[in-house]
């Protein structure tokens, strides 16, 4: 290995932000928190490596979140920040000639790090054994009781650390395994006990800790720059021979299937094409022309995953997707759930980005008359 290495230790399980998943793994503007602090580090040029630490029962909450990323296995955390932070430099130590020279240890929670802040702290281990980015105070600053003002601090000379928090590595490795046991708040801290010196570089108002959800949202906010888009899309299909059909990606049984080239899943159609149109990227047919026998009876997620795909690839992310199913029959509202969790998975986006709604015509037109099924879905997307 050798060189540098960023440790992104997020083996924490998140209490204070509540929810059904730890913080690391939410999505953050349509990409897990944990995957861009990952990311932040990945694509620096000085950076050699990156490695994960993990809580042990976070591993499929993890591999969701680095699909399609080069990393090694992540290492598993402690009880503590400083225990993950300690097995992940043990975890680097073991590979002995390998081991690195510097590491950057960054919170997992910090998806926001840039470029700037990562090559301020590397510059500074050139000089100093240890380096942390912050920010000095500007607020006045009161100790009270929580209810009433005890006394003013004196600001000066405050700062408020940040991560990524670099060091030479057989230093850091030291000052953790002497501080084995206590309870430091950051690895400036392990350092500081050690005796080395740590140096100050800037660091970044952009570079939030998310802790709480409003946290989340100032930095969706930071990240919500872009031209808001809106695509529509619109599809039929008549009804033929079979015992289900299949809706949104959710096979639903029925007296009859659904004719189509492909699976003939006309709320998947509807949606791909409003995407595809809220990107300027033609429609279904353009990328999957149905005179093409490779697309014969294939699953219509394959079409909307290229769809997202697409977006991605443009820097976009996907605000809200609204669809609306029309026919007399089958009945929508016992799948509706499974559906927006069906299409959640195949974006990779929050189900509550995701709405799927049906209505009958009155028995007017095709649809009233059983023929078929039509489906019509507007997408935001910014880019």
């Amino acid at each position: 290995m050798g060189g540098i290495v960023a440790l992104v230790v997020g083996a924490g399980e998140g209490q204070r932000f509540g929810g059904d998943i730890p913080k690391q793994y939410h999505l953050l503007a349509g990409s897990a928190v944990m995957r861009r602090s990952l990311l932040a580090f990945i694509d620096h040029p000085d950076v050699t490596t990156v490695q994960a630490v993990i809580h042990p029962n976070h591993h499929d909450l993890y591999t969701a979140a680095v699909q399609g990323l080069s990393l090694p296995a992540p290492v598993d955390g402690g009880a503590t920040r400083q225990g993950s932070v300690a097995n992940g430099l043990e975890s680097l130590a073991s590979r002995a000639a390998d081991a690195p020279t510097r590491v950057l240890i960054h919170d997992a929670a910090r998806p926001l790090v840039d470029h700037g802040v990562i090559s301020r702290v590397l510059a500074a281990l050139e000089t100093s054994p240890g380096a942390v980015p912050a920010l000095a105070v500007a607020d006045t600053l009161k100790r009270g009781d929580g209810q009433f003002v005890e006394t003013t601090v004196d600001r000066h000379g405050l700062w408020r650390a940040q991560t990524p928090q670099g060091f030479r590595f057989h230093d850091i490795l030291a000052a953790h395994r002497q501080a084995a046991g206590e309870e430091l708040t950051d690895d400036a801290a392990v350092a500081e006990r050690a005796g080395l010196a740590v140096a100050i570089v800037e660091g970044s108002e952009d570079n939030v800790k998310v802790t709480r959800p409003v946290d989340m949202i100032r930095a969706e906010r930071f990240l919500g720059a872009g031209e808001a888009r809106c695509g529509l899309g619109f599809d039929v299909h008549r009804f033929g021979d079979g015992d289900h059909v299949v809706l949104c990606g959710v096979k639903v049984a029925h007296d009859f299937g659904l004719e189509g080239h492909s699976d003939a899943d006309v709320g998947l159609h509807a949606v791909t094409d409003a995407l595809l149109g809220a990107i300027g990227a033609g429609d279904i047919g353009t990328h999957f022309p149905p005179s093409d026998p490779q697309w014969k009876g294939c699953e219509s997620d394959v079409f909307l995953r290229h769809a997202g795909a697409l977006i991605a690839a443009k820097g976009g992310r996907i605000s809200n997707i609204d669809v609306t199913l029309i026919c007399e029959q089958p009945k929508i509202g016992p799948h509706r759930a499974a559906m927006i969790k069906r299409m959640a998975e195949i974006l990779n986006i929050s189900e509550h980005r995701l709405s799927i709604k049906a209505t009958t015509t009155e028995r007017l037109g095709f649809t009233g008359r059983g023929e078929g099924i039509a489906a019509q879905a507007s997408a935001t997307v910014v880019v």
